[in-house]
């Protein structure tokens, strides 16, 4: 069946942002049902999840294959219960067909706290939250993907598949073998549990993430669907590279993404060209962990200007200060530069690995006020491990001093500074990943005495709530057992967590009290013996080297970026940067 939109014409004329859920967006394909429907699921607003290029991604795998790819956002309240209300199922965006009757439904899982946004999805959609309340039911395969995919065990028993490293073949894979035992057979999961990437929580196997070598080979769309309405980012995005140099200690992406795999600069003027003739935008982002460590940026921004048409400007959101050049910035950036320094004092940037200078960033944000820019944002965290509290006065310190810097010379406009500090979270497979996390009061100490540091030196700022910092923590670090808590909270109401105005703390309490789970013991310091529920997983990073990382940090040491010698983290065979796969 389809959902005829003209028997919800009332309901879409009284909801906020109606183009949310109508589809017919320009530049998307015509979709037509084929033997294996697969639906591209987003556990937030439509917004948001139209700005995420690795959905783009996975959808364009499956269609290549001749296969059917739409897509379906999280309604926000007023559609949900509207859709309630009628009687009607979630539906996708291109065929408007029923989430129910897909062969598979793919939630990408960027954040711990949309995790209650896919029963919320489910639910709208008529379908059963738990896999064993599914079984025997004709219902499609529930599978989930992205970062959060690193720690499955939270969602384990909500679904079937978990799809685990790069997604740009594997998924399409599984489609292949579910059309070729014609269902979701013994057999089917017996086959693709053999394949990289894989993991089926009902037969909790062993998994070796997906990597893709040759990023220059892989698949990448020619056009983007173009939104309704404005989203988060709203402009052509490629990827420049996956995979971070660095390795600082707390930056989980930094290591379940490796090896460090650039694609080339024609790749990437031709995939920029073509986004930009599709699409009608007139701005393109070279997307990255950080930018301004791929190899030839000059080369690739020099490629890109002589190529894309007159008044294309390019953004690069990942530029960190000892990689600024102002020849990088363009007329239409210069409104506010981003940095993170992580923390206040060189000591503990040493610990964290985090290899810059407040030299470096005083000179990058010189460079920056230099050619026009008039406004700083800082990013900043509390409660990493050692930290003191010169740790957090050394933040105002490094305010302090680039005010100066800009007052130094005569400046057309006043200098804003905003500082963001948002609290250290310990994740799966990072050297941090045995620590505490902060408890609410010394997170509450913390930011008291920050304010402290930076009063009267005019600078805005902001920071995490510390129960939001407490409940992503659990739900990163958590077991099966954690699954009880969520689908407990969904019960209570709990929606939309990530999301400020909307985090239904009463909600999450009310379900750990009904649990009989206790979130502090997911939130203690970890053994280093102790096994962990992630255990299983083979990101290709081994736990000696994050073991020896983690004493490294205690003893203010720092191992520096792969990009100069390779620190034998266990992908040499992989990376080519260690002289491995090409």
């Amino acid at each position: 069946m389809t959902v005829n939109l003209e028997n919800l014409r009332e309901l879409l004329l009284r909801v906020e942002k109606p183009s949310r859920y109508t589809g017919g967006e320009f530049g998307a394909p015509a979709l037509r049902p084929s033997a294996f429907d697969f639906c591209m699921c987003f556990p937030d607003l439509y917004e948001v999840g139209m700005s995420n290029l690795g959905i783009k991604i996975v959808a364009e795998s499956i269609l290549e294959r001749g296969y059917t790819a739409d897509f379906c956002f999280t309604p926000y309240k007023d559609f949900g219960s509207g859709l309630k209300e009628l009687g009607v199922p979630l539906y996708s965006l291109g065929l408007k067909k029923p989430l129910k009757e897909f062969d598979m439904l793919g939630f990408s899982m960027q954040f711990e706290l949309s995790y209650t946004n896919m029963l919320y999805m489910l639910d709208l959609a008529g379908i059963p939250l738990l896999r064993k309340e599914r079984e025997n039911g004709n219902y499609p395969l529930i599978a989930i993907g992205g970062p959060c995919a690193v720690n499955p065990e939270p969602v384990a028993d909500f679904v079937d598949i978990v799809f685990i490293g790069d997604g740009e073949s594997v998924d399409a894979d599984v489609a292949d073998l579910y059309v070729k035992h014609g269902k979701a057979t013994k057999e089917f999961f017996d086959e693709i549990i053999k394949l990289d990437g894989v993991y089926v929580p009902a037969l909790s196997n062993k998994v070796r993430k997906a990597l893709i070598n040759d990023l220059d080979g892989a698949i990448f769309p020619e056009r983007f669907t173009v939104p309704n309405c404005e989203s988060v980012h709203d402009r052509a995005v490629i990827e420049v590279m996956r995979g971070c140099y660095r390795g600082c200690r707390f930056c989980q992406a930094g290591f379940i993404y490796r090896p460090v795999r650039p694609r080339s600069a024609e790749t990437l003027t031709k995939q920029a060209c073509s986004l930009i003739a599709n699409t009608g935008y007139d701005e393109v982002s070279l997307n990255s962990l950080s930018t301004g460590d791929y190899p030839s940026l000059r080369g690739l921004i020099k490629s890109l200007k002589n190529s894309l048409p007159d008044g294309v400007t390019l953004a690069l959101p990942s530029l960190r200060a000892d990689s600024f050049d102002g020849e990088f910035a363009q007329d239409a950036r210069r409104v506010s530069l981003t940095f993170a320094p992580e923390a206040g004092t060189q000591r503990l940037r040493d610990v964290i690995n985090k290899d810059i200078t407040e030299d470096e960033i005083i000179k990058a944000a010189e460079s920056a006020f230099d050619i026009g820019y008039s406004a700083v944002k800082l990013y900043f965290m509390l409660g990493l491990p050692t930290e003191t509290d010169e740790d957090l006065e050394g933040i105002g310190r490094i305010c302090s001093i680039i005010k100066y810097c800009y007052k130094k010379k005569k400046r057309n406009k006043p200098l804003r500074i905003s500082v963001s500090c948002s609290t250290f979270i310990p994740k799966p497979f990072t050297p941090f990943q045995w620590e505490r996390l902060s408890t609410q009061d010394e997170i509450k100490s913390k930011q008291e005495k920050l304010i402290a540091s930076l009063r009267g030196k005019g600078v805005t700022l902001n920071w995490s709530d510390g129960f939001t910092a407490k409940l992503e923590a659990v739900l990163a670090r958590g077991d099966r057992n954690i699954g009880k808590v969520i689908e407990l909270a969904y019960k209570n109401g709990c929606i939309f967590d990530g999301w400020d105005k909307e985090l239904n703390k009463d909600g999450w309490k009310k379900a750990f009290e009904e649990s009989g789970i206790s979130p502090d013991e997911y939130i203690r310091e970890r053994d280093e013996n102790e096994i962990l529920p992630w255990d299983f997983i083979d990101i290709g990073v081994t736990k000696e080297f994050l073991l020896s990382e983690r004493r490294k940090a205690y003893a203010g040491i720092v191992t520096g970026n792969c990009q100069n010698s390779c620190k034998g983290c266990g992908l040499q065979k992989q990376c080519s940067s260690a002289g491995g796969k090409k």
